[in-house]
């Protein structure tokens, strides 16, 4: 297998990553790395439209304005930097630049290969265990610390519970609830994050039937007017580990990337090698090494 295809989203070592100069605002930083590293899709080359967020049974409107669907996502009860800390959740202006800057690198590699418009990519772990879900938020996090961008976390793992403490709302109905029941509204399976234009959607109630769910009519409904509502929107999908279920292989067509998780010292080379080989799609974007 070609190494260059196996590795082509690496993240660079440390000695490799971009230094921010600390005499620097981290506003500024942000800006400077985006200006240093453009990517397809930015505001110079996006159409002038898109559909406002409206109740189900209205049409929306079709002038699209990136400062007013922004202005739609709400954050009631926003994290404070302390409690973004403790939970491992990236935020602008923290210690630790090295890790902001592999993420800020991430979305670049992601968005530069999505070129025009938003994107979905799916990310699932490599690894034993539900462990991959925080790397997922960050990964959404990092979108939605582009101040001209929104994101959506749609947590697809059913057997995890992580998320509840990640996000700072109280969560009930998720995607699997909202496909088994028609009567459910959009609306009331997204929740505000905590982190500035970041909504989540959880997993849902009903695990046990996960498989037959997501490969469901209403599954790709769901995905299909999220990915609509929002052309200035990421959407990310945690799936399930991809050695150990079924799940993420369903999934796979929604996504137009793919990006694996790496747990360290919990993979060989030659699992990497056989998900990338199973998975069989153009799709995979890379890895991404958790430590």
């Amino acid at each position: 297998m070609d190494d260059n295809k196996l590795y082509n989203a690496l993240l660079k070592s440390q000695s490799e990553r971009r230094q921010v100069e600390s005499d620097r605002g981290e506003a500024k930083a942000e800006d400077n790395f985006r200006k240093e590293r453009p990517y397809a899709g930015s505001d110079r080359d996006k159409p002038n439209w898109t559909r406002v967020e409206t109740n189900d049974n209205e049409r929306p409107p079709t002038v699209y304005d990136s400062s007013v669907s922004l202005s739609l996502i709400g954050n009631p009860k926003p994290w404070s930097r302390e409690q973004l800390r403790e939970r491992k959740i990236i935020y602008s202006g923290m210690a630790d630049k090295e890790v902001m800057d592999a993420y800020r690198e991430l979305r670049i590699q992601l968005r530069n290969r999505a070129g025009e418009g938003n994107f979905i990519v799916m990310f699932s772990s490599l690894g034993k265990g539900h462990g991959g879900l925080l790397t997922a938020y960050n990964l959404a996090a990092a979108f939605a610390l582009d101040s001209h961008t929104s994101a959506l976390l749609v947590d697809c793992d059913p057997y995890g519970n992580e998320l509840s403490s990640l996000v700072s709302s109280p969560m009930t109905s998720g995607v699997t609830d909202f496909v088994a029941d028609r009567s459910l509204k959009i609306q009331s399976i997204l929740y505000p994050s905590g982190v500035e234009r970041l909504t989540v959607i959880p997993a849902g109630t009903q695990a046990s039937s996960a498989v037959e769910l997501f490969s469901a009519v209403r599954m790709r409904e769901l995905i299909t007017e999220l990915k609509a509502r929002y052309p200035d929107r990421c959407i990310v999908l945690n799936a399930p580990p991809f050695q150990e279920n079924t799940e993420a292989r369903i999934l796979e067509r929604f996504a137009d990337q793919i990006v694996f998780g790496v747990p360290f010292g919990e993979v060989t080379a030659e699992v990497i090698e056989d998900s990338v080989d199973a998975l069989g799609s153009d799709k995979f974007s890379g890895l991404i090494f958790q430590e």
